[in-house]
């Protein structure tokens, strides 16, 4: 099947089909965690949406014809405050290697969760330091950035079209990096792009003196170096539009001289957090791994795969409020889906023509689940069906996959479910009321029928993931 990609692109603020610049590399760049906490759950939509699109990058072009980088920012003032804070004893160098160590592994532990697939390259800022230095020395070179008391500042005004992709005029910018700006500007507008460090700060040697890089310039040295100076698509968050992503476009254009630095700007909605901007203060801020190992939301744990299901529900660009009620829904949409396992499905079976429409047009996963869930409700009761509703749903990442279950726990199942019967058989619904509750805690999902030739009830279970 013939597939035409639609993508809203910000910087044009319009729909249009998607055009690879070489369709046997299309390339993608995501920006990433700044490794100083453990992720939350606005953390979590970028990652679940672009994973979605880079899984149907892939069907499209093919699995190895499609590059994502994704970054890892390992240098940043917040990292710097939480490593002395949490070991004081260590140097600092070795202390914040253990900060940005944990929370990396952490963040990957639950993105794996939540059923992402690992990018093609996940650049480290702390690797590309003499990428960055490079760009700033063109920029330094081509007057478009200057230095001020050791640091180097991008000079806005000297970029005539700056703002395209936010639409903000120049007179009405602040200032935007996430280490300090001193007052000593050319224009209210201008960003750091290189800071001289203290001594009890991270630093490398430049050509100004030992320093650290601001935030903005470590996108365009790793989307550079392993994309190339102007690639295909730039994702990310919506609150990164300004003042991020528009310095990242600065610079990179101003250095390399290229009219854009990415064809396509995608970005996701917010997330709120039961009707509220998520915040520390307020108590609703959420981490991945608290909704994934702990019962602070909602009083239980949730499996990664319908945290998942839960933030596709909504459409990317739209915001989202992120409940328990909506948490609940996802499960019991879930809960309706057979479980299958992927490694039986043929390797040619192709998603559902309609299902990948609505993927192809600008990543409408809304109207891929409706269509995912008749398929599901079809596939229970005709098997055929299954390879198309696993090739479908798996293209989305939702796949419910059957879990091998050992024989101890079989047989304890078996013993339950035989016992539920009896109750049933007896009239006592409140014992077998009780035991599917206790067997559904357990994960065990419990689906009753009729025998065709006696018409007696028949219950099979299976191990929800």
């Amino acid at each position: 099947m013939s597939v035409t990609l639609k993508l809203y692109n910000t910087l044009i603020r319009a729909k249009t089909a998607f055009e690879p610049i070489d369709a046997d590399n299309v390339r993608m760049y995501v920006c990433g965690p700044t490794v100083y906490d453990f992720a939350h759950i606005g953390n979590a939509r970028p990652v679940i949406v672009f994973d979605v699109l880079f899984r149907l990058l892939r069907h499209v072009y093919g699995d190895g014809h499609v590059t994502y980088a994704r970054n890892i920012t390992d240098v940043d003032d917040k990292i710097n405050a939480r490593a002395l804070r949490d070991f004081p004893h260590l140097a600092l160098n070795d202390a914040i290697h253990a900060v940005t160590e944990k929370t990396a592994k952490q963040f990957h532990d639950d993105v794996a969760a939540l059923g992402c697939l690992e990018p093609s390259v996940e650049p480290r800022a702390t690797d590309n330091i003499a990428q960055m230095i490079a760009i700033i020395e063109k920029l330094v070179g081509n007057g478009n950035a200057y230095v001020a008391e050791g640091e180097v500042l991008f000079d806005t005004k000297s970029m005539a079209d700056y703002g395209q992709l936010s639409k903000r005029p120049l007179d009405e910018q602040q200032a935007g990096a996430r280490v300090a700006v001193d007052a000593h500007k050319k224009n209210p507008g201008d960003f750091v792009l290189w800071k001289l460090s203290s001594h009890n700060e991270p630093g490398w040697d430049s050509p100004w003196g030992r320093g650290r890089p601001g935030w903005h310039i470590e996108c365009s040295a790793m989307s550079g170096r392993y994309l190339g100076e102007v690639f295909d698509i730039h994702g990310g968050g919506l609150d990164l539009i300004f003042p991020h992503h528009e310095n990242e476009i600065a610079q990179s254009r101003c250095a390399h001289g290229t009219d854009v630095m990415a064809n396509v700007w995608m970005h996701n909605g917010f997330v709120q957090v039961e009707g509220r901007k998520m915040s520390k203060s307020d108590g609703n801020f959420i981490t991945i791994n608290q909704l994934l190992d702990t019962d602070t939301f909602g009083g239980r744990k949730w499996p990664g795969q319908v945290l998942r299901l839960a933030m596709l529900m909504t459409h990317y660009r739209e915001p989202i409020d992120f409940s328990i009620k909506r948490i609940e829904e996802a499960e019991r949409l879930l809960a309706k889906w057979p479980a299958v396992d992927l490694a039986d499905i043929p390797s040619s079976t192709q998603p559902c023509p309609i299902v990948l429409e609505a993927l192809a047009d600008d990543l409408n996963t809304v109207a891929a689940i409706q269509r995912i869930h008749a398929l599901a409700q079809e596939a229970n009761a005709d098997s055929p069906l299954l390879p198309l509703f696993a090739a479908s749903a798996a293209l989305l990442g939702v796949a419910p996959e059957k879990t091998e279950v050992d024989g101890a726990l079989a047989e304890a199942v078996d013993a339950l479910v035989a016992l539920r019967l009896e109750m049933l058989k007896a009239k006592n619904f409140a014992e077998a009321d009780r035991i599917r509750d206790e067997l559904s805690a357990k994960g065990i999902q419990l689906k009753d029928g009729k025998n065709a030739e006696t018409g007696e009830r028949v219950t099979t279970w299976e191990v929800k993931r």
